[in-house]
């Protein structure tokens, strides 16, 4: 039976890998030794999803003057370090990718170097490889659809015809302004109460905390045939 579905983009920080609470960690302790206080919680609030490059354009004005020149590859540094030592996949993900039939890859916000390692050292990198796409490769990171548009060019996908997996705010912005349909996962140990509603409010069709129901969601979506027609969150 021919499906309604071309491509699953998944994203990776806090969808594959529980790495957005370690990260976002290292980020506000790099920042507030710089002169900008700021706490963990915060970061995922305000950057969470976003390409760290424009987030820091942001940081700068506010500050009034620029980060120093090493700033950024001493944080990137910083996260891989981190991440080497505590970085866990998501609950079952891998028997969920087992589960899936149709074509997948991965379109996520962070450095190619964090996204290879952090793949590889939960035993995801095969799953994927060589379809893993990063912000670098486009002009605008999400919320702007650009990552999704270039990651269904590459898989040769119809946008419409494509769900995308987010667990943050500007990532669903990003899918459904790309014409995607995007599924909210709220599971990652970064996510606290009232996170499901925010997904819920920036577009995501369902929202869901297991990745064990991901590929019933799959199917039942793909049944109706109804991407991108408002199917109810669950």
């Amino acid at each position: 039976m021919s499906s309604n579905i071309d491509l699953i983009i998944f994203d990776c920080d806090g969808v594959l890998v529980d790495s957005e609470a370690v990260s976002c960690r290292v980020h506000a302790e790099a920042l507030t030794r710089q002169g900008y206080p700021i706490t963990t919680e915060q970061v995922i609030a305000r950057f969470m999803g976003r390409r760290a490059t424009e987030c820091h354009v942001e940081i700068e004005r506010e500050l009034g003057r620029a980060l120093p020149d090493n700033f950024e590859a001493r944080r990137k540094a910083a996260v891989l370090e981190a991440l080497a030592t505590s970085l866990e996949p998501i609950p079952h993900i891998r028997a969920t990718l087992d589960a899936i039939a149709l074509p997948v890859c991965v379109a996520s916000s962070g450095f190619p170097a964090k996204i290879v390692q952090s793949l590889t050292h939960t035993r995801l990198h095969d799953r994927f490889a060589p379809h893993v796409f990063s912000a670098s490769q486009v002009a605008r990171g999400k919320p702007a659809p650009d990552l999704f548009l270039f990651a269904a060019e590459q898989m040769k996908a119809e946008p419409s015809r494509c769900i995308v997996i987010e667990d943050s705010v500007p990532g669903v912005n990003g899918g459904r302004a790309a014409g995607m349909t995007v599924l909210g996962f709220h599971g990652g140990s970064h996510c606290t109460a009232g996170h499901a509603e925010l997904l819920r409010a920036a577009g995501a069709a369902i929202t869901f905390d297991d990745m064990r129901q991901l590929p019933g969601l799959i199917a039942q979506i793909d049944q109706k045939g109804r991407l991108n027609a408002g199917f109810s969150a669950v």
